[in-house]
């Protein structure tokens, strides 16, 4: 995995302290709002701490490379986009915050700590003020998504999804505030205000969530590092501590590219595809899905038809006790009630892995258009935008399915077996008996 600003970098995972994020935070403050002696004084001190030994849950082999599901010979449905993530979707960026520390015996405030902050930025840092269309849809409430209320009340999505542990959800939201507050100013009305998306996923197998290691700097540090293209999977993020099917669970991705010949199949046109008198150039329609996955039983686990859990035994809890959420990603121009649709379809996704949304669960979905910009501007007064007929959204459907299994999947196979709190280990989904399985089904065919 890569490492990032604040983060000391092993063969095997990122660390981040709060301490040494910190001192990175300082060391970018301008010299002329220090005084030249409190610097020399203080440099010391700065260097000592970001260069601090931190303690390292114990090693795991070192892969040589990213080895995602497709590697392993998986026989997914659908065409992937370039990078196959949320990242296909143009515009759309994603940050992360990992924080990993410690190990042995559960200190509640101390550690282990093994979670994270995910941000998910629909039209990048630089269009943070714009909103999108979006709509949401709960497969079953036991868990948290502020700002859903709006988000259904409104049509538009406001800022930043940001995705963490369970008891980091209030936290996650006010920080969310303030960098908002920090890096902009008031609407046009001259009011500034924001009801955040945040969600959440329980991680206290792993991690100490009741010790409140989450601060407001990791999820600034979140939303600020965000990019586009490749992004890293696993134990990264708000996913560091999750558990999927009783293996590693955590973050994932992928996406599909809808060619314009599937979206107009059927003769029907939409502005600028397909249209011989749209100026418009036609192109292909990219959906793209990220996945914070906890949720799961061993036995239920079933890759593209195979009862992969009851071939691995193996078990964690002795009932349900995760979650999913899953962000879905477009830009084809959809409006607020085909966008609920959309994220509804994500259940058929998740049930192809094997998942029945226990009673525990909390699977929360969000999706979001990143066509039609500007379209949550006060003027001027009337406004045009691009839609789809609902006739035209089967491709978009199949692609939110296709993209969430593959997602969910990944989220497992890019990954690595942790040891949390009291030293509690989840192993990861292994590589070779997983390929070893689907060659031997392919021979059987």
């Amino acid at each position: 995995m890569m490492a990032t600003a604040g983060s000391c970098e092993s063969s095997d995972m990122t660390y981040t302290t709060h301490m040494t994020y910190k001192a990175h935070l300082m060391s970018r403050i301008p010299l002329s709002q220090l005084g030249w002696a409190f610097l020399l004084i203080l440099a010391p001190l700065l260097d000592a701490s970001a260069r601090e030994p931190i303690p390292a849950p114990p090693k795991v082999e070192a892969r040589a490379k990213i080895v995602r599901a497709r590697d392993l010979g998986i026989p997914f449905d659908g065409t992937p986009g370039k990078f196959n993530t949320i990242t296909d979707v143009p515009g759309v960026e994603i940050g992360f915050t990992t924080l990993i520390s410690g190990e042995g015996k559960l200190e509640v405030g101390k550690g282990p700590v093994r979670t994270g902050v995910t941000a998910i930025l629909p039209r990048g840092r630089d269009a943070m003020n714009d909103p999108v269309f979006a709509g949401y849809f709960s497969l079953n409430g036991n868990g948290e998504m502020t700002g859903t209320a709006w988000v259904e009340e409104s049509g538009f999505l406001e800022g930043p999804i940001v995705l963490t542990n369970t008891h980091s959800v209030g936290v996650a939201r006010d920080a969310v505030i303030a960098w908002r507050l920090a890096h902009g100013g008031p609407d046009p009305e001259g009011f500034a205000w924001s009801l955040p998306v945040v969600a959440e996923t329980w991680d206290g197998w792993l991690n100490d969530v009741d010790g409140f290691h989450v601060k407001p700097e990791d999820v600034a540090h979140a939303i600020e590092s965000a990019h586009s293209g490749v992004i890293e999977e696993g134990s990264v993020g708000g996913g560091t501590g999750m558990i999927c099917y009783e293996f590693k669970g955590g973050t994932g991705t992928a996406s599909r590219i809808i060619p314009v010949a599937a979206v107009t199949g059927r003769g029907a046109s939409v502005a600028g595809i397909g249209d011989p008198g749209s100026s418009a150039s036609p192109h292909p329609f990219a959906v793209g899905v990220l996945v914070q996955a906890n949720c799961g039983r061993r036995p239920q686990l079933t890759i593209r038809g195979l009862e992969i859990g009851k071939k691995i035994p193996g078990s964690v809890y002795k009932q349900e006790a995760g979650s999913i959420i899953i962000v879905v990603a477009t830009d084809a121009p959809l409006l607020p009630h085909q966008l609920k649709r959309l994220a509804r379809r994500a259940s058929l996704g998740l049930a192809r892995t094997g998942s029945v949304s226990g009673n525990g669960s909390g699977d929360l979905f969000v999706a979001f258009s990143t066509a039609n910009p500007h379209a949550a501007d006060a003027k001027p007064l009337i406004r045009s935008i691009e839609i789809m007929p609902n006739d035209l959204m089967d491709p978009l459907f199949t692609a939110t399915v296709e993209a969430t299994e593959e997602a969910i999947i990944n989220a497992l196979v890019d990954n690595h077996e942790m040891i949390g709190r009291d030293n509690h280990k989840v192993e990861a989904l292994p590589h070779d008996r997983l390929r070893a399985l689907f060659q031997k089904h392919n021979q059987s065919r």
